[in-house]
């Protein structure tokens, strides 16, 4: 019987505080398991990221591993390292969006470093769909390029990342696929009578003004102000209002669930669900509302992906890729629309549900199809390790 193949796999984490990476990991192992079992071998998964949070069950067949460590690495005693030794194939998600040197350079330099790292110990990479670029300093882009040449497979989840791949003219295996979140399991809960139910999910991120608080995403609306009126308006029309918070950061403003405490203060009447374990938790109580304002990107696929009519807040160019690949033009751009405009949207997208219903299902079909064909390119990927 053939040993279970070893897959290690970079910028992936069970357990994240940030439950876009949980789902992004949950679904990436699940779609390659299902590879694996095409061709008759079993697998077994390191994660190369962050630790999972107190209280995380982890599966069977997966191992959490190191972070990686540039000083380790340049003394040559990198457990970081040292998994990649051990690993018949690596499969680098980014993080989902972080192949790209917008977020600076220290960040380019860890994910250009556990790439280049791969491809020195001569071991096959793969860059799970994810988005691709922009890289705007001509020395990454050329570094970007050189790597993406070497990988044994690039695969985009978008229609804008396709695009620029196709224009770097790269030799390698591209493809265009979807957001492996769309693969994350969910339970549909039993729904009951009553008030029309409506999910906020609020970004601290966008609600704090970005990173460093500076409107760091060049927003045209003021969100925090949307929030409140969205808030004010459905409360005053006997709609249930739930807070779906989907980032728990340690510290800054990328947290979400310590915005949940001053909003539930000042309308006692909304809903704060108990903490998410894992993405499919918050999957699964979005599953039973009726409408959901997504200011997180992956808040807005769980609810897609459980055929729950969603109006996104896109703040970066990964948004409107991706709902453009769906085929559905129900989102606000929050680098073009104002607050009036944005409020107007959402108020019409939920009057207009249903049709937003209708609108998601051949975007469901659109994405099992694309996951079954990026499923059935890592089996013939897999079919051809030892």
């Amino acid at each position: 019987m053939a040993r279970p193949l070893h897959i290690a796999l970079p910028w992936h984490a069970i357990g994240h505080g940030n439950l876009g990476i949980d789902a992004l990991t949950r679904s990436n192992i699940a779609i390659l398991r299902a590879a694996a079992a095409r061709i008759g071998r079993e697998v077994r998964f390191t994660t190369l990221c962050a630790a999972p949070g107190d209280g995380v069950v982890l599966p069977d067949d997966v191992t959490i591993g190191p972070m990686p460590s540039p000083r380790a690495a340049l003394t040559g005693r990198s457990p970081f390292l040292s998994v990649l030794r051990d690993a018949d194939l690596v499969v680098d998600i980014g993080e989902g969006d972080s192949w790209t040197d917008l977020y600076g350079g220290r960040r380019f330099a860890f994910h250009a470093g556990t790439k280049l790292a791969t491809l020195a110990l001569g071991k096959p990479l793969v860059l799970a769909p994810q988005t691709i670029g922009p890289f705007a300093s001509p020395w990454r882009r050329r570094l970007a390029d050189t790597i993406m040449r070497r990988a044994r497979a690039v695969y985009a989840r978008d229609t804008l990342s396709a695009g620029y791949l196709a224009g770097r003219g790269l030799a390698c295996e591209t493809g265009t696929f979807i957001d492996v979140a769309f693969r994350l399991p969910f339970a549909r809960p039993v729904r009951s009578d009553g008030a029309p139910r409506v999910g906020l999910n609020v970004s601290g991120l966008l609600y704090r003004g970005g990173y460093r608080g500076g409107n760091d995403f060049a927003l045209t609306l003021d969100y925090a102000a949307l929030t409140h009126r969205l808030i004010e308006h459905w409360l005053a029309a006997g709609v249930d209002v739930h807070l779906i918070p989907h980032v728990a950061a340690p510290a800054g403003n990328d947290d979400d669930v310590s915005l949940i405490v001053p909003l539930k203060a000042r309308y006692p009447a909304i809903v704060a669900p108990p903490r998410f374990a894992d993405a499919s938790a918050a999957k699964s109580w979005m599953a039973g509302l009726d409408f959901v304002v997504g200011g997180r990107m992956h808040a807005c696929i769980g609810a897609f992906s459980a055929g729950v009519p969603v109006v996104p807040i896109a703040y970066s160019r990964k948004f409107n890729g991706l709902f453009d690949t769906l085929g559905y033009p129900h989102f606000v751009d929050g680098r073009v629309a104002d607050t009036d405009h944005a409020f107007t949207t959402i108020l019409a997208g939920f009057a207009g549900r249903d049709a937003l219903a209708a609108t998601i299902r051949p975007g469901l079909a659109l994405a099992a199809e694309r996951l079954d064909a990026y499923e059935a390119r890592l089996a013939a990927i897999l079919g051809e390790l030892p």
